[in-house]
């Protein structure tokens, strides 16, 4: 076993969700080992096999069974990356329907360093559920990252992200709890 710090990387469907690879290095090379978790929409965008070679835990997807033992080590901080407007609203409203949700609802009760970075567009950051939502979620502590800082435009036109600010925001935070 290892001492290494454990992320939870929580993944929803959306475009950035397809560059998994890069806060996996980020993060392994800033000392951390990483469990990802993905929305069950998410693990058909991407190769789940291949992000549990690169991690060496099993990338859960669907919750396991009552007398099932979690494969996962216990999460020393979050980091939901990329979150839809969907999952984002549930994490707020506390709605536990998919395991990435219900984690998230769960961890948001463990006093542990959290980071949400939102894949979701101007017009449904209109919603009224969103600011609802952002106001809830700071309250309670998360570091909630502002999508046009962090979202760029690939050629394909679909949303990027800047995976080294996302990572440096998660550290930085982990930092600040830890000298708290």
């Amino acid at each position: 076993m290892s001492n290494r710090p454990v992320v939870y990387l929580i993944a929803s469907a959306a475009p950035p969700v397809r560059q998994l690879d890069e806060p996996l290095a980020l993060l392994d090379d800033a000392g951390y080992s990483v469990c990802v978790i993905l929305t069950p929409t998410a693990a058909t965008w991407i190769d789940p096999a291949s992000l549990e070679t690169k991690t060496g835990f099993p990338v859960r997807v669907h919750p396991r069974l009552p007398d099932e033992q979690d494969p996962l080590p216990p999460a020393d901080a979050v980091l939901a990356a990329p979150t839809t407007f969907n999952t984002f609203n549930k994490a707020a409203a506390g709605i536990s329907d998919t395991l990435a949700a219900s984690l998230l609802n769960e961890l948001l009760g463990a006093d542990i360093p959290m980071v949400f970075a939102p894949c979701v567009k101007q017009t449904l950051r209109q919603h009224p559920a969103y600011q609802s939502s952002l106001n809830q979620l700071s309250g309670c502590g998360v570091k909630v990252l502002e999508p046009d800082s962090i979202t760029g435009r690939g050629q394909d036109n679909l949303a990027t992200f800047n995976w080294s600010a996302i990572v440096f925001a998660l550290l930085t935070e982990n930092d600040r709890d830890k000298s708290a």
